[in-house]
């Protein structure tokens, strides 16, 4: 059995194919990521990986809409979007697979 605190975690970052991970794996990524009201993340796409986000609280602000607790998006490869967070928010992101460098920021 291993143990870890999410604080240890990069970006709330808990499994894939980097360090620190509890889980180390090219397979999936996966993160429980916390927001104050304000927070943004500059527009970005994928070109392998498909990135779904579930809202668990709060509302934030992705691919020109709004989102809710409740709410999944799923962004396929080659979907951009940038995010703001319009409250206080919990997302858990899951990006498959697990591919360093493909996170591909406006103009790249």
């Amino acid at each position: 059995m291993q143990f870890a605190s999410l604080s240890e975690m990069v970006k709330g970052w808990f499994v894939g194919d980097f360090v620190p991970t509890v889980f180390q794996t090219g397979a999936a990524e996966v993160a429980i990521k916390h927001y104050r009201a304000g927070d943004t993340e500059a527009w970005h796409v994928h070109r392998v990986g498909t990135e779904i986000t579930a809202v668990v609280s709060g509302a934030v602000h992705m691919a020109d809409r709004t989102f809710g607790a409740g709410a999944i998006i799923r962004l396929d490869p080659g979907e951009g979007t940038d995010f703001l967070a319009v409250e206080d928010s919990i997302t858990v992101v899951v990006k498959l697979p697990s591919i360093r460098g493909d996170k591909f920021l406006a103009g790249e």
